[in-house]
């Protein structure tokens, strides 16, 4: 019989099948600009220490890829490794029992317990994806026209306005931002800014609670900061897009431009672009600074895959310090969330990465648990803001019309 065994898998082996059970661990993923990343590095990488299992990265387009995934796992038919967007999206999969429990799992253990928030149960207890990068806010800038006006990077709010004020006074473009898409408004100035005026954690952790308002003074300043800002927009800001914005800044028509770690990469190949960036400005002198450091990628597995035990593999290998050197310096602008030592090679990237060792860490303060009633609070800020930002709303009345929204369904957590 082992004769007859071994006779049998020479002859599959050599017409190029299979052992049963085995095949091609496929990888759901929406990050379609990533293909070359898994494709020419991170699949190679895993190969190098499993050579016997085939990988295949499969992505879907990013606006098409939570419905097409969720019918995927409810028919079978989805690959084994999941891309995990943070919170809800991936909470909803998992309470459907599409995911992996992965509590106690290899390559877990890497992670600190606040960078698994954004993949587990709301009483954190059951952890379904494991965490991989996240983006930082912040404010790049044309360190050639800084120079040539003697400025400085600022680091107050009253400071960042005198830099803004000079720039304008010389015949400078302040800023690159538009509002014709209105998420930039909300995830580039009010979620990135305030939590140096909510205090981060602290703020956000209060509203869930029930402890705050945000008709309280600190999102009230946050939102009297963005007003501020409108007076520096392009003229033609309401027709500006997000890439309208980036392409201003890139090619040197703005001195400022409010954005995140996920666009160094790009601005980084402009040719002559002297590029720097600073963190969004404290109130005043001495304050404790926070930085908008959002988790934005985690890996599960399919409940249902085929492939389960070359998953798990594939999965402790994310958790690794290999993984996480690759990912974070071969995909810049997007930094690990694991505890391992990683020399950051982009110097751009390097500095914003450095905050994190001298700032608070904090989400997106409506990412978890706010934005599952009516009137949902993404789209709430982005509108909100937007008109914040243009100065069609007063500040106070902008935090009374979020607060209402707010009040109408939210239930405060219990401790």
């Amino acid at each position: 019989m082992r004769r007859m065994g071994a006779a049998w898998l020479a002859a599959c082996l050599a017409c190029g099948m299979a052992p049963a059970g085995a095949g091609t661990l496929v990888i759901e993923s929406w990050r379609v600009d990533d293909r070359a990343l898994w494709e020419n590095v991170l699949i190679p990488a895993f190969a190098r220490h499993h050579p016997d299992v085939a990988v295949k990265f499969a992505p879907t387009a990013p606006t098409a890829y939570d419905a097409a995934l969720a019918g995927r796992l409810a028919d079978g038919t989805a690959g084994d490794v999941i891309a995990c967007r943070p919170f809800d999206a991936s909470l909803a999969l998992y309470r459907k029992g599409y995911l992996e429990r992965l509590n106690g799992r290899p390559g877990l253990q890497n992670f600190a317990p606040p960078a698994m928030v954004a993949w587990q149960t709301d009483d954190g207890r059951e952890t379904f994806c494991m965490p991989v990068a996240s983006v930082i806010h912040g404010f790049f800038y044309n360190k050639d026209m800084f120079r040539q006006l003697d400025l400085q990077p600022p680091g107050t709010v009253d400071e960042f306005f005198r830099v803004l004020d000079v720039l304008k006074t010389a015949g400078i473009a302040p800023l690159a931002l538009g509002t014709a898409e209105q998420w930039e408004a909300s995830q580039v100035v009010y979620t990135s800014i305030g939590p140096n005026f909510w205090r981060g954690e602290e703020g956000r952790k209060a509203l869930i609670d029930g402890r705050a308002r945000l008709t309280d003074a600190p999102f009230v300043e946050a939102l009297q900061f963005t007003a501020r800002l409108g007076r520096y927009l392009p003229r033609d800001a309401a027709a500006l897009t997000y890439r309208d914005s980036q392409a201003m800044f890139a090619a040197g028509r703005a001195a400022i431009y409010p954005a995140g770690s996920w666009d160094i990469a790009q601005l980084g190949r402009v040719p002559r672009l002297s590029l720097g960036v600073f963190a969004p400005p404290v109130r005043k002198r001495g304050d404790a600074c926070y930085i908008s450091d959002h988790m934005d990628l985690g890996i599960g597995i399919n409940r249902n895959a085929r492939n389960k035990e070359d998953a798990w593999k594939f999965l402790a290998w994310v958790g690794s310090q290999e993984f996480a050197d690759l990912y974070t310096n071969r995909l810049t602008g997007f930094f690990t969330l694991s505890h391992h030592l990683i020399a950051v090679r982009d110097p751009v990237a390097k500095q914003m990465a450095e905050w994190r060792e001298r700032c608070a860490s904090t989400i997106r303060f409506n990412a978890q648990l706010l934005n599952r009633g009516q009137p949902g609070m993404e789209s709430e800020l982005w509108n909100i803001n937007t008109r914040v930002l243009e100065g069609s709303l007063a500040p106070r009345d902008a935090a009374a019309r979020l607060q209402e929204g707010f009040a109408r369904w939210l239930t405060p957590r219990q401790k």
